[in-house]
């Protein structure tokens, strides 16, 4: 896919890595569709900023019949919290409602758009976190890993409308979601380089770091071996 000259919306651009893949797209050509729950904290030039509540269907549905002219739909709103599976319910439905519920939604909508407008492409800001679980996060673990399946399944569903699916992965990154993550961070205006780079080639997968590299190259091994390396790197 050719970014200069495309209609993108973006969701969750009021910060960090969301913020950093409006504005590179705004440098590659595109038109911008900048979302976020309360766009007033949107803090870009050239771009059009929308309301948008991915959890909200009316919000949704809202910003699709805005957005009418879009050909790239990059899902990166999502939530991360201490949530265990084994804790308070309420807070892992709150990771699934976000970060695999919120995000079908969208695309659930946008699809049809896409297609009347020659197909596209979709990403989803997924994470390192899709093949393995952090010690205290497991609700966003599942999460993640929901997202990534249903990004493959979407890639079948969408190829007959000639929509790309791409899914990104990462392990931490510089960003206020991942400031207490006890790993060394990427610069989040690396991970939007690397996705819009992924877009232009067609990738099914970007793989952004050594730390996502390392976990997808360990999901052929025995798990015991992989999550005693997990315990000494968070002990180190």
């Amino acid at each position: 896919m050719n970014i200069n000259g495309s209609t993108a919306l973006v969701t969750g651009t009021n910060r960090g890595i969301g913020r950093h893949l409006a504005a590179q797209l705004v440098e590659r050509g595109a038109k911008v569709y900048a979302t976020a729950r309360r766009p007033e904290l949107i803090d870009l030039d050239g771009v059009e900023k929308l309301a948008l509540d991915i959890t909200s269907p009316e919000s949704v549905a809202e910003a699709a019949r805005i957005a009418s002219d879009v050909d790239l739909l990059v899902n990166n709103a999502g939530i991360a919290t201490p949530a265990l599976l084994l804790g308070d319910l309420e807070g892992v439905r709150t990771e699934l409602d976000t970060n695999f519920w919120g995000t079908l939604s969208v695309i659930r909508e946008f699809a049809p758009i896409l297609a009347a407008n020659g197909g596209g492409a979709i990403v989803n800001i997924a994470s390192g976190t899709s093949w393995m679980t952090m010690p205290g996060g497991s609700a966003y673990s599942v999460s993640k890993a929901a997202q990534w399946s249903m990004s493959n399944g979407l890639r079948l569903e969408l190829r007959d409308q000639a929509t790309s699916v791409i899914s990104v992965h990462l392990g931490s990154a510089d960003t206020d979601m991942g400031r207490g993550v006890p790993l060394d961070k990427i610069d989040p205006a690396d991970v939007a380089r690397a996705t819009l780079d992924g877009v232009e080639r067609d990738d099914w997968e970007v793989i952004v770091d050594e730390q996502a590299a390392l976990v997808k190259r360990m999901l052929s091994g025995d798990p015991k071996d992989f999550y005693a390396m997990v315990d000494q790197m968070l002990a180190s």
